[in-house]
């Protein structure tokens, strides 16, 4: 093979890190000259100034720089142009073969709803931690941060980039192999989310229509607690969602969590199955919260109690830390109970296809 040959097999192996797709493939590559060992070549980015532009870097120096016959490797970047831009977001959308209405995600994703009826009972920490838990399982993973006024998801994965526009696409920053979206991002550090419902209802219609989510096996949703007009918005958004409800042990809980329940059904949802958090403190057993709420809810759902999982102060460190106790810890007692809910859950029949139904929106 000659050396111009192998630089181009070799450049099909350097990825975009956010669209997980090859430069060559996504057209980044620009004059590219191979001349007496030395290869000089320029990546287009999205944006300029890219914070992943080390990536590119890195990922050239592997693939280019250890061929046999290249000495030294010259990278600059530039910066597409607005019809370069143009038409990577006709190629991005256009491998999306079937898409369901209103949402840019291919519609063998498979979305998942993890809702709660009310706050404080860990179901933005348990939604992370699933995530990063699917992901272990060689699944492709992206996580919508839908709650709108208490969004925790980029301090609890450590993502503090923002996503990057192309044409009218937005694509979503990445953790690893993760794909995140949140309000947060478009927000300064702690600012308050002061919207009436129309430009809430706007904001979320985004998220789900202008997100280049690619090809994921699951979509996962962070839920608002509760069952108030936010929530219930979202649930017209999610029509073929399949909800995951997380309780607590005590009765009260429960009893809250219920209604979250009945809430899903009443937007079209299915249910799955029940997720009970702080079940015992791990390593002791103790029931610190009481028992049963979890099985009461799955028997009064008629679904699957998915699994319980421990009380572990490290999950709350890891969190605020930006680093899900399943990647940080995978041994312990609480990731191996996160992983076996995430088993469970890619184990069940999958209950739709999509998301199908657009939400009327009030002009503004």
């Amino acid at each position: 093979m000659h050396v111009r040959d192998a630089v181009l097999d070799g450049l099909t192996k350097v990825i975009d890190p956010e669209l997980h797709r090859s430069v060559t493939d996504l057209d980044m590559v620009r004059d590219l000259e191979v001349e007496n060992g030395t290869v000089r070549l320029t990546i287009a980015l999205t944006i300029a100034g890219c914070p992943l532009r080390s990536s590119f870097e890195e990922q050239v120096a592997e693939h280019v720089g250890g061929i046999q016959g290249v000495d030294r490797v010259e990278l600059s970047f530039g910066v597409m142009t607005v019809e370069e831009k143009a038409a990577l977001t006709t190629k991005l959308r256009g491998s999306l073969s079937s898409r369901s209405e209103g949402i840019a995600v291919d519609v063998n994703t498979r979305v998942l709803a993890v809702t709660s009826g009310k706050g404080g009972v860990g179901k933005s920490s348990l939604t992370v931690n699933l995530a990063a838990a699917l992901s272990s399982l060689g699944r492709r993973v992206g996580v919508v941060d839908a709650d709108i006024y208490g969004y925790s998801i980029p301090r609890m994965l450590g993502i503090s980039q923002r996503p990057v526009v192309v044409d009218k696409m937005i694509v979503p920053p990445v953790r690893g192999e993760l794909k995140v979206m949140s309000i947060g991002f478009f927000l300064d550090e702690n600012a308050a989310v002061m919207w009436r419902g129309p430009m809430l209802h706007k904001a979320l219609e985004q998220f789900l229509s202008d997100v280049h989510w690619g090809e994921l096996d699951e979509l996962i949703v962070d839920m608002p607690p509760g069952t108030g007009d936010v929530s219930i918005s979202l649930g017209q958004l999610l029509p073929r969602a399949e909800a995951v409800v997380v309780t607590t042990p005590q009765p009260a809980a429960q009893e809250v969590a219920a209604r979250a329940a009945a809430m899903a059904r009443n937007v079209s949802m299915q249910v799955i199955g029940v997720v009970e958090n702080m079940s015992y403190l791990v390593g002791a057993g103790t029931e610190l919260f009481g028992s049963g709420g979890g099985q009461a809810l799955a028997q009064e759902a008629g679904v699957l109690l998915l699994g319980k999982v421990p009380f572990d102060p490290r999950l709350r460190e890891q969190a605020d830390a930006g680093e899900p106790i399943v990647c940080a810890e995978p041994d312990a007692e609480v990731s191996q109970a996160i992983v076996s809910i995430a088993k469970r859950i890619v184990n069940n029949e999958r209950a739709g296809s999509g998301i199908r139904k657009k939400l009327p929106l009030a002009s503004v």
